[in-house]
C-alpha cells in the first residue's frame, strides 16, 4: 500500500505563489505517470492540472499553462506543483494522483482570498 501525502497549502492573496508537494511512501518509479488534480468548491469532480512521467515529461492544462509548472525530485519520492499568478479562481483543495491507478492523497487546501 503506496501513501500520498499532500502539503503546502494556504491562504494566500491574488497574484501570489505557493509549492505543493506530494510525497510518496514508496518510490516514483513505481507510480509513474504522476498527476496533480484539483476539486474546486461546488464541484464534485477533481479536474486534471498536470501530469509528470518518469521521463520527465510534463504537461500542464491549457487554462494553467504559463502559471502552474509541475516537477519532481525522485531521489525524495515527491512530486511538486509550483503555482503562480494565483487567482481566486484556484481556490481548491488539490491532490496528487498516480494516473492510472489507485493512489490519491488526502488532499491539500489552497485558499487565494485578499
Amino acid at each position: 500500500q503506496v501513501r500520498l501525502v499532500e502539503s503546502g497549502g494556504d491562504l494566500v492573496q491574488p497574484g501570489g505563489s505557493l509549492r505543493l508537494a506530494c510525497a510518496a511512501s514508496g518510490s516514483l518509479s513505481d507510480l509513474w505517470p504522476m498527476g496533480w488534480y484539483r476539486q474546486t468548491p461546488g464541484k464534485e469532480e477533481r479536474e486534471l492540472v498536470a501530469t509528470i512521467t518518469g521521463g520527465g515529461s510534463r504537461k500542464t492544462v491549457n487554462p494553467l499553462k504559463g502559471r502552474f509548472f509541475i516537477s519532481s525530485d525522485n531521489a525524495k519520492n515527491t512530486i511538486y506543483l509550483d503555482m503562480n499568478s494565483l487567482e481566486p479562481e484556484d481556490t481548491a483543495v488539490y491532490y496528487c494522483h498516480n494516473i492510472g491507478g489507485n493512489y490519491w492523497g488526502q488532499g491539500t487546501q489552497v485558499v487565494v482570498s485578499s
